[in-house]
């Protein structure tokens, strides 16, 4: 008797990666802020975004081992300070500078976002968003407008672990309340991509410059590939 392949089981959820996948850092938003501080403390713009950039260049990755909110408002309070004292303002101008400019103020939606969210909602599929990100991940997609559309939101450094690591995806997987192998994954880093295969989801590397010839470069293109899931099950 021939033993048929086992069947795929069905597709129940889309898991985005965050940064470079459904929203983007808007380095406009340096120039706006630059602008901003010349104008209100009398500053060089230039000099400014100089400021700013090398300053989150230097803290890349000082919050990797943030766990709650309260820990993250420290973290932004700390930087506020020492971004300050790169400008030579007095550190009591670090409040007025971070409400204006907060972290998630920095962040759009990247074209076509909310379409598509909103679309794979109406084939009855679940959204979440994991990313390697500080624990503040709901506040930056309610500033980019799609907090309502996503059904879980893990931010790493809450977990305790981070993608390319399997208990990321695990976590975000027991969270959306559906298998590994009935997600699909979308990521622009291929280490990750490549972990969320080896779990067993469906992934899928997402290049939104173009640059990488595996991959897709429109978000749209998620569309087309859930329905080919969909279509091959049937």
């Amino acid at each position: 008797m021939t033993t048929l392949p086992a069947a795929h089981p069905p597709l129940r959820a889309v898991l985005f990666d965050r940064d470079d996948t459904i929203a983007y850092t808007d380095r406009e938003i340096y120039a706006e802020a630059a602008s901003w501080a010349a104008r209100t403390y009398g500053l060089d713009a230039q000099a400014v975004g100089t400021a700013m950039l090398g300053q989150w260049q230097e803290q890349a990755l000082a919050w990797w081992d943030l766990r709650t909110e309260d820990d993250e408002t420290s973290f932004w309070d700390g930087y506020g300070l020492d971004l300050m004292e790169r400008l030579g303002l007095p550190h009591a101008e670090a409040v007025a500078f971070m409400a204006e400019y907060p972290y998630e103020r920095f962040m759009k939606p990247v074209p076509h976002a909310r379409e598509v969210l909103q679309q794979l909602r109406a084939r009855g599929l679940k959204i979440g968003v994991l990313s390697n990100t500080l624990p503040s991940i709901a506040r930056t997609l309610e500033a980019v407008g799609l907090d309502d559309l996503v059904d879980v939101a893990v931010a790493t450094c809450s977990v305790g672990v981070h993608k390319p690591d399997a208990g990321a995806f695990l976590h975000a997987a027991d969270a959306l309340g559906v298998l590994p192998e009935e997600i699909l994954f979308v990521d622009d880093r291929l280490e990750n991509v490549e972990a969320a295969r080896a779990l067993g989801m469906r992934a899928e590397l997402i290049d939104l410059q173009g640059w990488e010839m595996q991959a897709i470069h429109d978000l749209r293109a998620v569309l087309e590939l859930v329905d080919e899931v969909v279509a091959g099950a049937c």
